[in-house]
């Protein structure tokens, strides 16, 4: 059921009276204080637009719909009506946490005070620990026969794991979103969407591995013109099917479980789901990749390939008939494509900036990952913190959050720094310039990180778009080109300094 312009004009809409930020110290929103005033056409408009907009069961009479600080309706979470949002428990009866506006139970919510700091720090240092890991693993497997024989594995790497992860972080948004809106707490749509969300996640998954693995067979060609195969096309792609349907079973079933457990003990997701998504993704998907490949090549001449590939293919038809049946994600099917496969383009970028001058700056290979890695996921803790704010009619405590979220990664980079120089790896020498260097180009990135998260959720967020949808691909692939553009920078003009300097010694 859509709503018309004439019958929008009927309602009346809700505008907070306060537009500070002084809120408590703790990052949390307070519900806004309301007056009752007229919907302006401008915001009709673009709520007509809005596949999300307001759906009331009935239109007869004058409805009240809530407003937030940019004029903007807030509404349910998109395709969720108001009998989804409703608590239907008798045993467990549902209220608001009367700091943060959250739905709460007596065993859920935020309570006052959602712990960003000791939740935020925890989580980067566990999601930096998992990025080094990742690397490791990277540089081990990278020499096995299989990836020697087939070169393009190497390839489909970064495409694969970017485009995954970007499928998975966007599942622990909207799933961060629906537990604070008190959707998980009644069985039946905890259920419901839960079951949705993996499906389409599969379904995803599955589309996108196709995609990556035929995309770096592609790429692949044009760098080896002789490398036309059909059994290691069939491989490829394969192998990055079943990797992907593999790696999202058992990470979209963790993170439904992790974000189950935050709601019963009261731990805010957004600011832990996102960045675990990222981090474990890497690995895990590293893990099952090279595992697929090594039995595929078995096989690699045999029929056994292209078998398993006509039947994944044949999964996806099957997915999407289930997930048009779930009214939570019947709809994001639909619109969850264009950031994923843009922020393919995008990163992209980001690599082939790397590949240029990997060899030039060695230092690069293993700074460059931990860093975007980080700023991507204190940037994905903000964005999936405003947009749970925005779907359930709160204001966010921007400039408490921006100061825990800036403060907390600063030990990180410097523990960071440390490991690394007393380890050796890398091939780094920290003089004092490098240190300051990738201080100035980390802080930098940090509010940059900050700025476009809020930015672009908004954005979003305006233009009737779902910001659990399209804000965290976008995000952290912009974040990457820019974090390795800043880094190739800095290392260049630290070497220019470097010569000019021993170019004035010896003219002395």
């Amino acid at each position: 059921m859509s709503d018309s312009p004439h019958q929008l004009q009927q309602m009346s809409a809700v505008f907070s009276d306060n537009e500070d930020d002084t809120d408590s110290d703790d990052g949390h929103a307070r519900p806004p204080t309301t007056t009752t005033t007229t919907l302006p056409d401008a915001i009709i408009e673009r709520a007509t637009r809005r596949n999300s907009a307001i759906r009331p069961q009935s239109m007869t009479g004058s409805t009240t719909i809530m407003v937030n600080e940019e004029g903007m309706p807030i509404s349910p979470p998109p395709k969720y009506t108001a009998e989804d949002m409703e608590y239907s428990d008798p045993a467990h009866p549902r209220g608001r946490d009367e700091e943060s506006g959250f739905a709460t139970g007596p065993d859920h919510g935020h309570g006052k005070g959602d712990g960003l700091l000791m939740q935020a720090s925890t989580t980067l240092v566990i999601a930096v620990i998992g990025l080094i890991c990742a690397g490791w693993l990277l540089d081990v497997i990278q020499h096995w026969q299989v990836f020697i024989d087939i070169s393009e594995l190497i390839i489909l790497i970064p495409i694969l794991l970017n485009l995954k992860g970007n499928l998975e972080m966007n599942l622990a948004s909207r799933l961060s979103t629906a537990s604070n809106l008190g959707l998980l707490d009644a069985p039946a749509s905890r259920n419901a969407f839960v079951m949705g969300n993996l499906a389409l996640l599969q379904l995803q998954s599955l589309a996108v591995g196709s995609v990556a693995g035929l995309f770096s067979f592609g790429l692949g060609v044009l760098v080896h013109p002789t490398t036309n195969n059909v059994n290691e096309i069939t491989l490829m792609i394969t192998a990055s099917m079943l990797c992907a349907a593999f790696s999202s079973l058992v990470l979209g079933s963790f993170m439904c479980g992790l974000v189950l457990v935050c709601r019963r003990y009261k731990i805010n997701p957004d600011n832990i789901a996102c960045p675990l998504a990222s981090s474990f993704g890497d690995l895990v998907t590293l893990v099952i990749l090279a595992g697929c490949a090594v039995v595929l090549q078995k096989y690699l001449n045999t029929a056994f390939p292209i078998i398993l590939l006509v039947f994944l293919l044949g999964l996806i038809p099957a997915w999407l008939v289930y997930v048009r049946k779930n009214k939570f994600v019947a709809e994001v099917v639909k619109e969850g494509w264009v950031p994923v496969f843009a922020a393919m383009v995008i990163s992209s970028t980001a690599g082939l900036t790397l590949e240029r001058f990997i060899n030039e700056f060695p230092g690069l290979a293993l700074i460059t990952p931990v860093l975007n890695g980080l700023i991507g996921n204190i940037g994905s803790i903000y964005a999936s913190r405003i947009s749970t704010s925005l779907h359930a009619g709160v204001k966010e405590n921007y400039k408490a959050t921006e100061r825990t979220l800036f403060y907390v990664h600063i030990p990180i980079e410097i523990a960071f720094m440390a490991v690394i120089g007393a380890m050796g790896l890398g091939h780094i020498h920290w003089s004092v310039g490098v240190v300051l260097g990738y201080a100035v180009v980390s802080l930098a990135m940090v509010v940059i990180a900050l700025w476009m998260a809020k930015s672009l959720t908004h954005l979003f967020w305006r233009w009737g778009y779902d910001p659990d949808n399209y804000v965290q691909p976008l995000l952290t692939s912009l974040l990457d080109v820019i974090g390795t553009a800043f880094l190739v920078a800095g290392f260049w003009a630290l070497e220019h300094h470097l010569q000019q300097s021993s170019a004035n010694n010896d003219h002395s």
